[in-house]
């Protein structure tokens, strides 16, 4: 009787009908049909046999239906959640937005929810990618819409890799917990993998903390093919797996960030193939003046004060000689400059009980003021005897590094593909070739339709290359992108090893792509 049950209705159906079905099916309905039996879920990891990423925008001013739409649209078709991360506007309540997409993608899937100056999405209406920055609240003409509205959901399926959110946490009154954080990052990997080193972290930092120190720390103890990328300074919530905890804003401790880590699976099934990541960087400074050198250091409410030497001479400059001097430089070639220095600094690090390592990295700090007396900068990691010099705002420089990302995304695109669904890739032949999953955007908040006097800049060497993937990201405080400088951006006194992590008026991209497993000997690839 069994059998001639098995022969009847669905069980009758050959897989590629079967396939050809539950493949039209949204997600929710894909996972429940994957349950009903052994056959079913055989199809069902036929149809889901390769990674993949969904995501969208809705700039609907209503919170609840904008929500509504995202998650609609991500689970439209066939997908597992292994995470989700939620770029929200300020109109929505980050508590609530967890509350909602945690509960529908399930206890196991991590996610974190984020907010700061904008969105970058495919919108569900158009299906075009949109980049929205949000008004300063203190401009006249803000709106409700462009300050309030807009959100994005990104949900991935990363067979291969485990993914979970771990925090970095500060007790009430004390100094962050790094070596907490670094270690608990390596213990996670190592129970996944085997490896004390993930594929790639994605690092969402607090506002009211300064992690530059705490991102550079995390750099010189991870190696260079761990892709770490971020935003600095914004504001999130987060829940990691089987957890609806979150201790951020607590009494006894807060989190001053929280990383989304991606491991390899150390028995992961045989021929899924490896989930890579690819960063790229688009500057938006160019340098002008001297080098100086640090002398007179002060710190004072996450603020630097300080003196410095011109290179090469003995002479003490005060900040309003300093800056007298890289005004000369300008030569009233740029109106209202808007200016940072970056300081190169060579550093002692270690973690636990490791050996200490000396690291040179360069970062950025933004120029308050000058007098007589001193130089005024953001931040707080500047030391004396450091090297600095002047960099300002430049569309130009921008533009022509924007120039460099896309070629060399052109470049990884080689031998890549893109197709929208398993059922697509099949009919073309591409099931055993390389294919781009798609990827994030953490752009400053400076830059936009306002900084290049035109929309959608910034996404275009991902859209360009990739047409059709999919693409999310936000504006931020803080561009987080771990690489190694160029030799011609370091100057020759510097070494090649030296590594830049936070960033100023850039935009980090990162593409998450996936390489096939090598065909078994005697094989025949298709295509």
């Amino acid at each position: 009787m069994g059998s001639g049950r098995d022969r009847s209705g669905m069980a009758s159906m050959s897989e590629d009908l079967m396939a050809n079905i539950v493949g039209r099916l949204p997600a929710v309905s894909f996972a429940a049909a994957a349950c009903v039996c052994k056959s079913w879920r055989r199809v069902c990891s036929q149809v889901l046999s390769r990674p993949k990423l969904a995501s969208a925008l809705s700039l609907n001013p209503s919170a609840h239906i904008a929500l509504q739409e995202v998650v609609d649209k991500v689970l439209s078709e066939p997908i597992f959640p292994h995470f989700a991360i939620v770029h929200a506007g300020q109109g929505f309540s980050l508590a609530g937005a967890l509350q909602y997409i945690g509960r529908k993608l399930g206890a196991q899937t991590p996610v974190i929810v984020s907010r700061d100056a904008g969105v970058i999405g495919i919108d569900v209406t158009t299906n075009e990618v949109k980049e929205v920055e949000w008004e300063d609240d203190s401009e006249d003409n803000v709106t409700e819409i462009n300050r309030k509205h807009g959100i994005v959901l990104t949900v991935g399926f990363v067979p291969g890799l485990k993914v979970d959110c771990i925090p970095l946490v500060r007790l009430a009154e004390g100094p962050a917990m790094v070596d907490k954080f670094i270690m608990d990052i390596r213990e996670y990997s190592t129970s996944i993998s085997g490896c004390a080193s993930p594929v790639g972290l994605i690092l969402f930092g607090d506002g009211s903390a300064d992690i530059k120190c705490v991102v550079e720390k995390l750099d010189s103890a991870m190696p260079v093919e761990t892709a770490i990328v971020g935003d600095e300074r914004g504001e999130f919530l987060y829940r990691s797996v089987n957890d609806w905890g979150n201790v951020h804003g607590s009494q006894e401790c807060c989190t001053d960030a929280v990383a989304l880590i991606f491991a390899k699976e150390r028995n992961s099934t045989p021929g899924i193939g490896e989930i890579r990541f690819h960063m790229a960087l688009s500057d938006g400074v160019s340098k002008i003046g001297p080098r100086y050198k640090a002398v007179s250091v002060r710190t004072r409410d996450n603020h630097t004060w300080l003196t410095a030497r011109r290179e090469g001479r003995e002479e003490v400059l005060d900040g309003e000689s300093i800056l007298n001097q890289i005004y000369d430089e300008m030569d009233d070639r740029i109106e209202y400059p808007e200016l940072y220095i970056r300081v190169s600094k060579r550093r002692k690090h270690t973690t636990g009980a490791e050996k200490t390592k000396l690291i040179t990295s360069l970062s950025f700090h933004a120029l308050l003021r000058g007098d007589e007396e001193y130089l005024y900068l953001d931040g707080t990691s500047i030391k004396t005897g450091d090297y600095f010099q002047f960099y300002y705002t430049d569309p130009a420089t921008a533009l022509a590094s924007g120039n460099k990302v896309s070629a060399s995304l052109r470049s990884l695109n080689l031998g890549c593909n893109f197709k929208s669904s398993y059922q697509a890739r099949a009919a073309a032949g591409n099931a055993d070739k390389a294919e781009v999953l798609g990827g994030f955007m953490f752009a400053c908040c400076g830059r936009g339709a306002s900084f290049f006097g035109r929309p959608n800049v910034d996404c275009s060497p991902f859209v360009e290359n990739f047409p059709g993937a999919p693409l999310a990201g936000m504006f931020c405080g803080g561009e987080i992108g771990c690489c190694s400088m160029s030799s011609e951006e370091q100057g020759s006194r510097r070494e090649s090893s030296t590594r830049g992590c936070c960033h100023v008026y850039s935009t980090v991209y990162l593409v998450m792509w996936h390489a096939p497993a090598p065909a078994p000997a005697g094989t025949t690839l298709r295509g």
